[in-house]
């Protein structure tokens, strides 16, 4: 076999696209490549703050302090005497309807209902306690009437009854409020606080609280 035949026989065996192109050249793309490839991206987990328990600063607690507990009103309870008196001298006034008429019983209830808020509102034990010595009998005398005088209206039979309770409580009403006025005034002197006294059973009902807030005027133009 000549060299002739064996340059032809290795012509051959090599493809014809390799012989009329020349071998590419990939270096630039594989540059290319190379720049434009990114890193891998990783993901990493947030890493959680360390969670820190609160410090809670207990408030001070409240110093607890009792009220001062007011003194017992022997003007209110003579207020409310006044007020009984007055609708048992109205159930009077219907008296021939009977001892179970409307108006009758409407009345004797709002007398109960005056001495009720007197004895659990106006006198009672721990309002006592923080009186006057020299105003406590009197309240706590009219706490004891109020009690008699509502077991007697509790218990009515009457209007003959009724007419007897509504005078009595209108007799005790001036007395407390006479004697209250006395000893609260007893400083300005015994004649001033009599005259005092006197000009006060001369009063209405309604008028007897204003004169509370000025009881100076009523002893005006007496030497004391």
């Amino acid at each position: 076999m000549g060299w002739l035949t064996i340059i032809s026989n290795m012509i051959l065996r090599i493809p014809l696209e390799r012989i009329l192109l020349p071998p590419r050249d990939n270096s630039e793309a594989l540059k290319e490549f190379t720049a434009n490839a990114k890193a891998p991206v990783i993901n990493k987990r947030p890493v959680p703050e360390p969670t820190t328990t609160p410090i809670i600063t207990p408030e001070p607690e409240a110093v607890y302090q009792e009220e001062d507990i007011a003194t017992a009103c022997v003007p209110c309870a003579v207020g409310h005497y006044a007020g009984a008196a007055k609708l048992l001298s109205e159930a009077g006034r219907f008296k021939d309807e009977g001892i179970t008429g409307n108006q009758v019983l409407a009345d004797v209830a709002g007398a109960i209902g005056e001495l009720n808020a007197m004895e659990r509102v106006d006198l009672t034990p721990e309002k006592l306690q923080k009186t006057a010595p020299w105003e406590r009998p009197i309240a706590e005398a009219a706490l004891r009437e109020s009690r008699k005088l509502r077991h007697r209206l509790e218990s009515i039979n009457s209007m003959q009854e009724i007419e007897t309770a509504a005078a009595d409580s209108e007799t005790l009403y001036k007395g407390l409020f006479r004697q209250w006025f006395q000893q609260r005034f007893a400083h300005l002197g015994e004649a001033k606080a009599q005259v005092i006294a006197e000009k006060v059973d001369q009063l209405s009902p309604e008028d007897k609280d204003q004169a509370l807030k000025k009881p100076d005027e009523l002893g005006e133009g007496v030497a004391t």
